[in-house]
């Protein structure tokens, strides 16, 4: 199946459908704790977004900000449901990774919750590593995170 892949900014109408679509679903799957990680998660200063299209429906989004001078944060992944296990996350994890490091960035970081098992072993297959809890995730059970290096080769 061929997609194609958008790079975009937080305020096209289709990367905030699929964000809410994903708010939708953690707040049932956090459940009371959802209010914690949401204040995180907003994306009015997400510069950098990508949207996945199939057949030019949007199925799939992801995004990035900078965490420090050499690292970018990825944030607000989501895959709608029928299109789940078909490689479409791994995709838009890439293309995203590609983007931060032909900006410069030479790392990036995410976090993801111990409720979402398919994020954790996405990320793992996709080569991210177990890391600790920084920022704001420090200390908190419910938070896994995790890193990679980005950097192409010379």
């Amino acid at each position: 199946m061929a997609y194609q892949i958008l790079h975009t900014d937080s305020g096209l109408p289709d990367f905030i459908a699929l964000v809410q679509l994903l708010d939708a679903e953690l707040a049932e799957r956090d459940g009371e704790e959802h209010s914690f990680y949401a204040q995180f998660n907003g994306i009015s200063h997400i510069r950098h977004a990508i949207v996945l299209y199939e057949n030019e429906e949007p199925v799939a989004c992801g995004a990035f900000k900078p965490f420090d001078a050499d690292t970018v944060e990825i944030k607000r992944m989501y895959t709608k449901p029928a299109m789940r296990g078909k490689g479409v996350a791994a995709q838009v994890l890439q293309a995203l990774e590609q983007w931060a490091s032909s900006l410069g960035y030479q790392q990036a970081v995410l976090e993801t919750g111990t409720r979402q098992p398919e994020a954790i072993a996405l990320y793992k297959k996709c080569g991210y590593q177990l890391t600790s809890n920084y920022g704001q995730y420090a200390g908190v059970a419910n938070s896994v995170c995790f890193s990679k290096s980005i950097s192409q080769p010379l």
